[in-house]
């Protein structure tokens, strides 16, 4: 049957199962947007910005594990898409974003919002290309959402002339590729070798990354966990991949981890590795990290095996169809001594704050008291989004959404945006500083416009907090140009937007702030007021031993003794 090309596309997102579409319309995408028009079954989520729309689509991906699917005009609307997908790249989230560029002949000339999409994002996506040709179009958006998905997951660009989606050709439905988890690559005497080094080890530490998530491995890791009795730590992406309140869970690893993980990672003998790429934020000075371990990779990638960290031996596949072949291999063992020292630690390094007032991790154990764990939470990035890390217990995968890669500030606005259009009978908060705040506050109107009621967090420092961190343990508190205090007022604004808004800076305000917020039903900010010196701890310094993270007690200490 013969059809446009813009009808092609529509069909095509059919055909995948797509149901909600962010974006934002422009000249040279319109014969898509008025296609869309006439396809009610598929919804369309109208943002304030183009990367606000960005942010969206990796919400929904990340919250659902579907391929989220992002539309916007050429030039200045696909580039302000860039961000996003940097973000949904470097956490390895299947997106699909669709641009729309000059016709084929404007091509090369400068055009009014000519620009080379599609070689500006090649080094951020996993797949990139513009069609001019109207008989490779759906071929191609069929290959585009087949790599989105497979393997080790991320975005991909498909960028279209306007007189493509303009011209007509014969369109013939077909069914999407089933697309099953990659076990082709899986060595049996790999796994053989990983299951000997595990029922050998006496002082294991198993630690869970974000493709621990991505595989939905999370019942296998805690069979594997509980048969071999070791003692887990996680990533930030791979948050929820293992309870947070099961005992064998030490807390995250790393730069903000918790002294307990990153001393048991430098006294354990055997490090399992499942789905972790390594950053240098879990590592720290990657020289010292697990030096006296073994070390066991399991990865869908091949090219993370020995990229950052050497190992003596990895599995390359899907983490859940590996973890279904260990589990029946492991010995069931009680490592007691190994517990036994990992519970002094925990005793001995609590995490703890200032609780005679109002606290970064007093908002988000309020927080988690009142949801029991059971909504969905974003972050954007900075002290908010470590304190989300270490405070709030999360039980199962795809309840934290965060930008763990790229460290986007604005991120979470967005992709709460998503994740609730995606899951609407669900809690989905944001948590946010005043500076990621002020990245994308716009789209705080695209909830209000479609009564999306997300609750919106912002911890109020009137500074950026992590730099300032930085800049007073590591610049002699020279704060440049790092300090917020302006008249602005994020309530008024808020409801200028048309939201619920109530600004908290005692203690005793916040649970019945939170309560209202969760209850409303509405889009609702909550702009908590906390001390702009707060900061996180643990902390170790970037490309030290991340055993030697300190924390405020730390810090007195060395104070008080003159030392530096």
């Amino acid at each position: 049957m013969q059809r446009s090309g813009a009808d092609i596309v529509i069909e095509c997102l059919k055909e995948q199962g797509v149901d909600t579409v962010f974006g934002y319309p422009g000249g040279t995408i319109l014969n898509i947007y008025d296609s869309l028009f006439r396809h009610p079954e598929i919804r369309h989520v109208l943002t304030s910005h183009e990367q606000g729309a960005a942010h969206a689509a990796d919400g929904y991906a990340r919250a659902t594990g579907k391929v989220g699917v992002v539309m916007a005009t050429s030039g200045p609307g696909a580039t302000n898409l860039v961000t996003g997908i940097a973000t949904a790249y470097m956490d390895s989230v299947p997106i699909v974003a669709f641009t729309c560029n000059v016709g084929t002949s404007f091509l090369g000339k400068d055009s009014f919002q000519e620009v080379d999409i599609a070689g500006i994002t090649l080094p951020i996506t996993k797949y990139s290309v513009i069609i001019k040709d109207i008989a490779k179009l759906a071929p191609m958006i069929r290959r585009a959402f087949k790599i989105a998905r497979s393997g080790r997951p991320g975005p991909v660009l498909v960028d279209i002339t306007k007189d493509v989606t303009e011209a007509y050709a014969d369109f013939f439905p077909r069914r999407p590729e089933m697309i099953g988890p990659r076990t082709s690559t899986i060595r049996e005497e790999a796994v053989d070798r990983a299951a000997d080094m595990i029922n050998e080890s006496e002082r294991p530490v198993l630690f869970v990354g974000g493709g621990a998530v991505a595989s939905n491995a999370a019942q296998e890791l805690i069979e594997l966990a509980h048969r071999a009795d070791i003692p887990v730590c996680d990533s930030l992406m791979g948050k929820g991949a293992f309870p947070g309140t099961d005992p064998l869970y030490m807390g995250m690893v790393g730069m903000h981890g918790t002294k307990t993980a990153n001393r048991a990672t430098h006294m354990c003998d055997l490090l399992i590795a499942a789905g972790v790429r390594f950053s240098d934020r879990d590592t720290g000075e990657t020289d010292s990290f697990a030096k006296q371990a073994k070390i066991v990779q399991f990865d869908v990638d091949a090219a993370e095996i020995n990229k950052n960290i050497l190992v003596d031996t990895s599995a390359i596949g899907d983490l859940r169809s590996i973890l279904q072949r260990l589990n029946p291999r492991i010995q069931r063992r009680e490592h007691t001594e190994w517990i036994r020292e990992i519970d002094r630690m925990k005793k001995a390094f609590p995490l703890k704050y200032d609780r005679t007032r109002l606290t970064g991790p007093a908002v988000i154990e309020e927080l988690y008291r009142q949801t029991k764990g059971n909504a969905i939470i974003v972050t954007d990035v900075g002290q908010h989004q470590m304190w989300t890390a270490q405070y709030y217990k999360f039980e199962r995968p795809r309840s934290l959404l965060t930008s763990g890669g790229l460290g986007t500030m604005g991120y979470g606005l967005g992709a709460a945006i998503g994740a609730r259009m995606a899951f609407p009978d669900k809690l989905v908060v944001n948590i946010a500083g005043d500076g990621c705040f002020r990245m994308n506050m716009q789209e705080l109107m695209t909830a209000v416009r479609y009564n999306i009621p997300v609750v919106e967090i912002v911890l109020n420092n009137h500074v950026l907090g992590m730099v300032r961190q930085l800049q007073t343990l590591f610049y002699g508190g020279r704060y440049s140009n790092t300090v917020l205090r302006d008249p602005s007022d994020f309530v008024k604004i808020a409801e200028g937007m048309g939201a619920l808004a109530m600004r908290v800076s005692d203690p005793a305000e916040l649970p019945e702030a939170i309560k209202t917020a969760l209850h409303a039903g509405r889009p609702v900010l909550i702009d908590c007021i906390i001390d702009e010196d707060d900061m996180v701890f643990p902390m170790a310094p970037s490309g030290e031993p991340i055993e030697n993270a300190f924390d405020r007690d730390d810090l007195s200490r060395t104070e008080e003794s003159g030392l530096d």
